[in-house]
C-alpha cells in the first residue's frame, strides 16, 4: 500500500499542493452530500474519487455509502463487502458510526458502508434521520462524503439538504436533465415543507410545485406572493431559498455541447427556481471507468494518467473555491 500512495501521490502534486491551502483554512469537519435524478448518472464514480482526492490533499475522510438498501461506494473504493454496514447501526443497540469505519486502500481515506440487506433502511423516521445528521458531526475527519441513492426520496432529500454541500452529478442527456430538475425541484419543495412559518403558504407551493417546468406558474413566485401577503414572511422565504446553492457536474462529456449544458442548466435553475445552480465542471467520458469498475479498484488510483483525474482536480479546486488563490 505503500507503493501505492507513493506513486500516486507523485502523479496528484497539485492535489497535494492544494492540500497546503485547505489545512492553512479548514474551520472544521465539512459534510458533502452527492445526489442526483435517477440512479446511473455515476454518483459513486464521483463520491469515490472525490474523496480520494481529498485524502491525497492530506485531509482525513470518511466516505459513506447512503444508499440504504442498494449500497456499492465499497467496489469503486476497491474493498471488500464490509462485515459491518449501516444496517448495524440502525438495528442493533449502542452501535457508533465509528464502530462501522473500514479502512481503503489509501491512506486517510476510509469507508462506511451502506445496507445491503434490509430495503426498510429506505424508510428512515425523522428522528433517526436526526440522530444521523448529529452522529455524522461527531466522526474524527474532516471531510464525510455521503454517496445518496437515487430518486426524491424524503431519505435522500433531507441528507441533501442537511449537508455542508450538495452535489448534483448528472448525464449530457435529456432524462437525465428532466431528472435533476425534477431533484432541484424537490430540495426547494422540500425546503419549504420544513419551515412552520410557510404553513399558510402550503396550497400556492403545492400548486406550483405539482406544475411542470416551463409552464406559467414557476416557483420563483412564491416569494413574489408571501411578499404580497406579508414583506417580513417573504423576506425570510427569499433567505431560504437563496441559502439552497447546489454544485453541479456533468458527468461522461463527449462534446463542447455536453459541457455547455451545465452553464444553461444554471441559467434555468437561477431564472426558474431562483436557485444558484454553481457548475462547478464536466468529467469526461473515459472508457477507464468501467475497466476500474470491473477491476474493483478506485479509477483515479488504477489510472493516474486518465483525463479524469485532471477533470477531478478541477472540480475539487472549484468546490474548494481554492483555484484562484493557487494561480
Amino acid at each position: 500500500m505503500n507503493n501505492l500512495n507513493n506513486t500516486h501521490n507523485n502523479s496528484n502534486s497539485h492535489l497535494a499542493d492544494a492540500g497546503k491551502y485547505l489545512g492553512a483554512s479548514n474551520n472544521g469537519k465539512k459534510i458533502w452530500a452527492i445526489g442526483g435524478g435517477k440512479g446511473g448518472v455515476g454518483k459513486s464514480l464521483v463520491t469515490s474519487n472525490l474523496s480520494i482526492c481529498l485524502a491525497l490533499m492530506g485531509m482525513k475522510v470518511i466516505a459513506i455509502d447512503m444508499d440504504l438498501g442498494g449500497a456499492n461506494l465499497h467496489t469503486c473504493l476497491g474493498v471488500s463487502v464490509p462485515s459491518r454496514t449501516l444496517s448495524d447501526y440502525f438495528t442493533k443497540p449502542n452501535t457508533k458510526l465509528s464502530d462501522l469505519i473500514t479502512p481503503t486502500p489509501l491512506e486517510n481515506l476510509s469507508l462506511i458502508s451502506g445496507a445491503q440487506d434490509n430495503l426498510g433502511m429506505a424508510n428512515l423516521k425523522a428522528a433517526h434521520k436526526s440522530k444521523v445528521l448529529n452522529d455524522l458531526r461527531e466522526l474524527d475527519a474532516d471531510y464525510i462524503l455521503l454517496d445518496l441513492g437515487a430518486g426524491t426520496t424524503n431519505n435522500t432529500l433531507d441528507f441533501f439538504l442537511g449537508a455542508d454541500e450538495g452535489i448534483l452529478v448528472t448525464l449530457p442527456e435529456p432524462t437525465s436533465i428532466e431528472n435533476t430538475y425534477r431533484f432541484i425541484k424537490s430540495i426547494y419543495h422540500r425546503k419549504l415543507q420544513s419551515v412552520d412559518d410557510f404553513l399558510e403558504l402550503g396550497p400556492l407551493i403545492d400548486k406550483v410545485m405539482n406544475g411542470k417546468v416551463g409552464e406559467n406558474r414557476k416557483p420563483s413566485e412564491i416569494i413574489e406572493k408571501a411578499m404580497q401577503i406579508n414583506e417580513q414572511q417573504g423576506l425570510k422565504l427569499k433567505r431560504e431559498i437563496e441559502s439552497i446553492t447546489p454544485k453541479l457536474i456533468i458527468n461522461q462529456a463527449r462534446t463542447q455541447a455536453d459541457i455547455d449544458i451545465g452553464f444553461a442548466m444554471r441559467i434555468i435553475s437561477k431564472k426558474y427556481f431562483g436557485i444558484n445552480l454553481d457548475y462547478v465542471g464536466f468529467l469526461e467520458y473515459d472508457a477507464t471507468v468501467w475497466q476500474s469498475v470491473k477491476k474493483k479498484k478506485p479509477l483515479i488510483l488504477e489510472f493516474p494518467n486518465s483525463s479524469l483525474v485532471k477533470n477531478f482536480e478541477h472540480v475539487i479546486n472549484r468546490i474548494l473555491n481554492l483555484t484562484k488563490k493557487m494561480v
